[in-house]
């Protein structure tokens, strides 16, 4: 077991850093001073990637955008959507089917159902960031209740 670290980690950071599909980008946690930074995965200097490298327990490279888990959140979402007309769309959306649009578009024209799911994708950001924190023994300042 590591040292247990109490650092002010920016939770809007963090989240982003977890909810970021973006592949050519890599993003990692500063135990030491809390930041959270990101570089492309192809950045080209070796005396960063040496240091990074040299201090394991200094820089935390923070875990990668689940596709899997979150098809997963949408397939439930949908799942528990109560509209039957509504659900059709985001059934049809969700497996590719044309011409029925992008989920987002879909539900903006449904405030109250994509308030919901952004809730249950930060309930499930707001978990898995604390599970990671816990498994590195560090316990921010100012998660989150």
């Amino acid at each position: 077991m590591g040292i247990m670290r109490d650092v002010e980690i920016t939770w809007d950071d963090l989240m982003d850093a977890f909810a970021n599909p973006d592949q050519d980008l890599v993003y990692f946690l500063d135990r030491d001073t809390g930041e959270v930074f990101f570089v492309p995965v192809d950045y080209e200097d070796e005396a960063f990637w040496d240091e990074i490298e040299s201090n394991p327990e200094q820089y935390l490279r923070v875990p990668g955008f689940d596709y899997d888990q979150e098809r997963f959140l949408l397939h439930e979402f949908i799942r528990s959507v109560s509209d039957g007309k509504l659900k059709v769309l985001l059934e049809r959306a969700f497996v590719g089917k044309r011409p029925y649009g992008k989920l987002d578009e879909i539900l903006s024209f449904y405030p109250e159902e994509m308030d919901r799911l952004e809730a249950i994708k930060e309930a499930y950001f707001t978990d898995r960031i604390r599970h990671w924190l816990e498994e590195h023994d560090i316990f921010p300042f100012d998660k989150p209740e």
